[in-house]
């Protein structure tokens, strides 16, 4: 071993973590331009891949989107409506459905209330128990 520089009678210690720990500090090698290049264009390929892929989505959502309305027209009843709508319900819908009452259209004209009054209460059944 001492033709190649190294003692012939000293065996090699381990390594204490402070030198482990200058050892790592000192070995970090910086990438190459090779390298820094090989990570732009990787960058470059899942954004262009990801624009496409958005390009995509967006085409084919626009083509169900028309297709649909285009369903849409071509399905329509060219029927003449039979329903009229009344004056008064373009007035009041609440009040044609029966949710709110029916307010006067006039100043001179009062609402009219009617109210019915509430049933007599039911009797609870009775049960009948059989004796032991």
């Amino acid at each position: 071993m001492a033709l190649f520089g190294f003692p012939a009678g000293k065996q090699a210690s381990a390594p204490t973590e402070a030198e482990i720990a200058a050892a790592s500090a000192l070995a970090h090698v910086p990438p190459t331009t090779r390298e820094l290049r090989a990570q732009a264009v990787h960058r470059l390929q899942v954004g262009l891949f990801g624009l496409a892929g958005m390009l995509l989505l967006v085409s084919l959502a626009n083509v169900i989107m028309d297709r649909a309305k285009y369903i849409d027209a071509s399905a329509v009843n060219t029927a003449a409506p039979t329903v009229q709508a009344s004056e008064t319900s373009a007035k009041d819908p609440l009040a044609d459905m029966g949710v709110a009452p029916q307010l006067p259209v006039t100043a001179k004209e009062k609402p009219t209330v009617a109210i019915s009054p509430a049933p007599p209460p039911t009797p609870a059944p009775t049960v009948n128990v059989p004796k032991s």
